[in-house]
């Protein structure tokens, strides 16, 4: 019987890839950190208002340590993730996802004592494999051109700053979801990084508020917000599920659907090879992680 946290991740992936792709169109000409506040909007009433209605765990300072603590880090990675989407390609920034899995590797070891099977092991390494091909190879450069664009490439090298910072976070959180609960956590946490973004999100598009209706900036905005939201609602009742480096590795499956959206959207070509290599990493995972 298949766990129920993989054809959760399996459908996080999905909303993150459509929320991407998305954003990508928004940022067209837009203000990143306005379009960054409106994409995880969303979230605040989704999670907030049945805040009242979910039972209080008992909760203590880890929690408080974990909130904290990936807080200021998420929001400098929410940021930087948008930066990455508007100021270079995706061929050239989403490969650096896939090194997030890699770190993950090492970092929930450290903060959680979490331990990876030989099999699990080697499924994470073919789907950060298999993801930094899907999406790289693609120009002049061949399959190092991401890590050749983080010299010279500004988005890039954002990406590269969240795939780490991701690493630290996610298995933050799984440590804050064990400290209280999926539900609680979320409407804990996510709030209040939309509140975090909020100030310097207003102070970067000073002068473009009173535009954003009249241009079209909130509309663009609706369906990456409503995507993310889902997508962060089906992460953290997965995370909790099994573990971080698992979970995280699958849910790289976004670079899959984002071929599939590169091909009908922006008329890019996907890769077979890159994608039967995630499949077989993904199938190691399931059967012995």
């Amino acid at each position: 019987m298949m766990p129920l946290w993989f054809p959760l991740t399996v459908i996080s992936a999905f909303f993150l890839a459509t929320s991407d792709a998305t954003t990508k169109r928004a940022l067209e000409g837009r203000n990143e950190y306005l379009v960054t506040w409106l994409r995880i909007f969303p979230t605040l009433p989704l999670f907030l208002m049945p805040l009242p209605f979910i039972p209080v765990p008992k909760i203590g300072d880890d929690f408080y340590f974990c909130v904290f603590t990936a807080l200021p880090l998420e929001t400098v990675a929410i940021i930087l993730y948008t930066k990455a989407l508007k100021l270079s390609p995706l061929s050239l920034t989403l490969p650096l996802l896939s090194l997030t899995p890699l770190l993950l590797l090492v970092v929930p070891f450290l903060l959680l004592g979490e331990r990876i099977s030989p099999m699990g092991g080697a499924g994470i390494l073919l789907i950060a494999l298999g993801g930094y091909l899907l999406k790289s190879g693609r120009g002049e450069s061949g399959v190092l051109a991401p890590l050749k664009a983080v010299a010279r490439e500004k988005g890039a090298l954002c990406m590269l700053g969240v795939a780490a910072i991701y690493s630290v976070t996610s298995t933050l959180g799984k440590r804050g979801i064990a400290a209280s609960s999926p539900l609680f956590f979320a409407a804990v946490y996510l709030p209040l990084l939309v509140l975090a973004v909020t100030p310097i999100a207003l102070y970067k598009a000073r002068g473009e508020l009173g535009q954003a209706l009249r241009n079209g900036t909130v509309r663009s905005a609706l369906l990456p917000g409503a995507c993310y939201a889902l997508q962060a609602l089906t992460h953290v009742y997965a995370v909790n599920l099994t573990n971080v480096a698992y979970m995280i590795a699958v849910k790289r499956l976004s670079l899959l659907f984002g071929v599939l959206y590169g091909r009908y959207l922006f008329k890019e070509r996907g890769g077979i090879v890159p994608t039967l290599i995630m499949l077989a990493g993904v199938f190691l995972i399931v059967l012995g992680g």
